[in-house]
């Protein structure tokens, strides 16, 4: 076990989340619509938007975009075959959500992210027993994970999701040994999350269809997501690192949550302050940032220029929040391998016809 590895904090700024426009109405039912805004670059995002949607070698397939300014929807365009009332795989974005329900949890006292993680598998003086949720939160617990989803290399996401661990996915990932000292490591692992998501079950005494219950009334049922369908495996456990499906307009309610601080429409969804925590930036070593670019708490961070951060999923499925343009954009697709990163880029550029 590597016990010393040299990390890099980013220098991120943190700029003031917007609120809610007061003449605005909040979309738990309804987007409120609007124009796209005459200072901006048009021609530049018209031609961006056409590049996304003609199924590039490039971009891959762009089957949802959409873009909400200051709580109103003003941009949004499906591909041939593909509506708003379809549902789109979250893959990743699930990890986002997993930290939202972890946030309701900490507001009602229920878990303390700071504590050792309530882990059966890790006990007596196993060195696992000290991972903490922040830690395990920050992908930073040390814990060895091979996040490959190629599926002629080993792989320990695809056999956890498809193999030997699709029944238990948090036993599967709980029983692998640290790979190095917890929080001296950063390796993004979507076992991580599947822990995660076991733990908010576990502090709230459900599983099965009574967390999903839980997840109903305090998240998607508040902010109007009523098209979400998350996935559970045969013990239980919500698949935190992966499955949830939902609409577009529905992952947008969910950035703009994110962005309007956690609050929605007078309600303190999130605990004050768990938005600045998902966007802080964690400790990583100079390859994990320079290869994967920089992370929060189940949050990445940066994609859409300085202050931004945003929920990924595999093969282009993201979810990206602009405080400083008061922005939510939202992209599903099929893009994998380096078309995702050409997303990313894309999804970048497309921020800087607003600015």
């Amino acid at each position: 076990m590597t016990t010393h590895t040299t990390l890099i904090t980013p220098d991120l700024p943190l700029p003031p989340l917007p609120q809610q426009p007061a003449n605005v109405p909040w979309p738990a039912e309804n987007w409120p619509l609007d124009d796209m805004p005459a200072q901006m670059d048009r021609a530049g995002f018209d031609t961006l938007v056409e590049k996304a949607f003609a199924h590039s070698e490039e971009l891959g397939e762009t089957h949802a975009f959409l873009a909400v300014k200051g709580g109103k929807l003003i941009f949004e365009k499906y591909a041939e075959g593909f509506g708003p009332h379809d549902t789109y795989k979250s893959w990743s974005m699930a990890k986002s959500l997993t930290h939202a329900l972890i946030g309701i949890l900490a507001r009602d006292g229920k878990i303390d992210i700071h504590a050792p993680a309530d882990v059966p598998e890790w006990h007596g003086d196993d060195a696992r027993a000290q991972i903490t949720l922040d830690q395990l939160l920050r992908m930073s617990s040390g814990l060895a994970f091979r996040e490959d989803y190629d599926p002629d290399h080993p792989s320990d996401v695809i056999e956890m999701l498809w193999g030997a661990g699709k029944d238990d996915a948090a036993h599967f990932a709980a029983s692998f040994p640290l790979a190095h000292a917890p929080g001296s490591f950063w390796s993004y692992s979507s076992g991580t999350s599947n822990i995660v998501a076991r733990c908010a079950a576990r502090a709230l005494g459900k599983s099965g269809p009574e967390f999903e219950a839980f997840m109903r009334r305090e998240l998607f049922d508040v902010i109007g997501m009523k098209s979400a369908t998350p996935k559970f495996d045969a013990a239980g456990t919500f698949i935190g690192s992966s499955f949830c499906f939902a609409e577009a307009r529905d992952f947008a309610r969910f950035g703009l949550l994110y962005l309007r601080g956690g609050v929605w429409d007078g309600r303190q969804v999130l605990p004050e302050g768990w938005v600045d925590y998902a966007r802080t930036p964690t400790p990583q070593t100079p390859q994990a940032f320079q290869d994967e670019g920089p992370y929060g708490a189940h949050w990445w961070l940066g994609m859409g220029g300085p202050g931004s951060f945003s929920a990924n999923g595999f093969e282009g499925q993201f979810t990206l929040i602009v405080p400083e343009l008061d922005m939510v954009f939202v992209r599903h697709g099929r893009s994998p391998g380096e078309q995702s990163k050409n997303v990313k880029k894309w999804l970048g550029a497309v921020t800087e016809t607003f600015r």
